[in-house]
């Protein structure tokens, strides 16, 4: 009886020891996730009372604090996440492989539509934790109707993008939205058009505006117009008076952790994608780019010195027909220009002022037939002193007469804090590129 009595005594010390140690692991998980919610809480609380603020103090808001530290330990993650995406793909995981590491991440999977938030996880670049909407709940949009940009009606877009809580936004049919006014954005949403063909079109389109964490993914966005000098509510909380907007297609403004991925843009007002004051940690990406004349502006001015901060990577893009300049026209800051496809621009492709750093890898560059376009890049200077900007082309793939003009030193650290993936080789720009744009995706089908 005393040796069975001992038994049990050590048995349930035993027990009660794991009990304790998996409710202190619970616990301290626990307070991790507690913690890392209230912190990014705490930071959309910060940036929503930026973007509630009158617009004559938005340019004194501080640096952004969401810059690359190191983006070479960036590049290497990616690149690490490459190889073992095509190492499963040559064990035959994944038959539909492109190579496009973003599209291998979730397209091979027929039952996409009840695995969205999968995409998340798939953003790369600078603009790679962006989260989005993830950790929140879907929201519905049914109505494309926008008659009260003060009072949106919920089912609207309007109404999804302005609440304060995380939010995954899908489409219940295909739709054309004419907006009234500015869709001023709220921090971590997700604006997802897969399933059904939506077009923000015609009126207003989309403004990202001292916010962070948005995915803008699958969305028709084209023939933007100007408006404004009207009352426009960015929150539940909050209206106000806003000024006339340029008609910019998306308009990303002292924000970051953006990723636009997958969208078609065209024929707008200003630009198709800008990112000026202070925004940083952005990716464009997969995106088809027609008709248009200033395609991508990247900083606000040649004054404006708190852009030194921002790091965009624009990868897997295809610039095509009709398109001008600005792809993109950059200041400042550091942009890595990543395996895209350009067929096409009548004055320049890349260009910029006020000493950007532009590191161009695995791009194929067609030039147009103008003897005197020739030249991918342009420098906006009066002066020599772009000759110590550090500009480079790596790898590039440069057709009918197109040239690249290098300059700078080739400073390693420059390069560093402009490099976010390994680049593939230009050989492959065609197959990366071959989904730009909107993708048509089926219920149980490949997008």
């Amino acid at each position: 009886m005393a040796v069975s009595l001992r038994r049990f005594s050590v048995g349930s010390l035993l027990v009660l020891t794991l009990l304790f140690i998996s409710v202190k692991a619970s616990e301290e998980k626990d307070h991790d996730q507690l913690a890392q919610s209230s912190d990014r809480l705490a930071e959309a609380q910060e940036l929503q009372s930026s973007n509630n603020a009158p617009m004559a103090n938005r340019s004194e808001v501080g640096w952004n604090k969401h810059a690359v530290h190191d983006p070479e330990e960036v590049a290497s993650m990616v690149e690490l996440s490459i190889r073992n995406s095509t190492e499963r793909r040559n064990l035959g995981y994944f038959s539909c492989g492109t190579g496009n590491p973003i599209d291998d991440c979730w397209r091979c999977d027929r039952q996409w539509y009840l695995h969205r938030k999968r995409l998340a996880n798939c953003a790369i670049g600078f603009g790679r934790n962006a989260v989005g909407g993830r950790d929140g709940k879907y929201y519905v949009v049914n109505d494309p109707s926008d008659n009260d940009p003060v009072n949106p009606r919920p089912g609207t877009l309007r109404h999804a993008v302005i609440q304060d809580r995380p939010l995954w936004i899908v489409f219940k049919r295909d739709m054309v939205i004419r907006l009234k006014q500015e869709l001023i954005m709220n921090s971590f949403k997700t604006i997802d058009g897969r399933g059904a063909n939506v077009h923000i079109a015609y009126g207003a389109c989309i403004t990202i505006q001292f916010i962070t964490n948005v995915i803008i993914h699958g969305l028709h966005i084209h023939d933007c117009k100007p408006t404004g000098n009207a009352m426009v509510r960015s929150s539940p909380s909050h209206f106000g008076w806003r000024t006339m907007a340029d008609g910019d297609a998306v308009s990303i403004f002292g924000s970051s952790h953006i990723w636009v991925d997958h969208n078609s843009l065209s024929n707008c007002a200003d630009g198709l994608v800008d990112a000026i004051m202070g925004s940083t940690a952005i990716t464009i990406s997969n995106n088809y780019f027609t008709h248009h004349n200033e395609v991508m502006l990247l900083g606000h001015s040649d004054t404006y010195t708190r852009d030194k901060q921002m790091q965009v990577t624009i990868a897997y893009n295809h610039f095509g027909e009709g398109l001008i300049q600005r792809m993109p026209r950059c200041r400042h800051g550091y942009f890595h220009v990543v395996n895209n496809d350009y067929t096409h621009w009548e004055m320049y492709a890349i260009g910029g002022s006020a000493e950007p750093t532009i590191n161009s890898q695995g791009n194929r560059y067609l030039a147009p037939a103008n003897n005197f376009a020739k030249e991918v890049t342009k420098r906006v200077t009066f002066d020599g002193a772009w000759k110590h900007w550090n500009w480079r082309s790596e790898g590039d793939l440069l057709l009918n007469g197109a040239f690249f003009t290098p300059s700078g030193a080739g400073a390693s650290a420059s390069y560093a804090r402009a490099s976010s993936l390994g680049a593939k080789s230009s050989s492959m720009v065609g197959a990366l590129t071959s989904g730009a744009g909107v993708l048509s995706c089926r219920r149980g089908s490949q997008c």
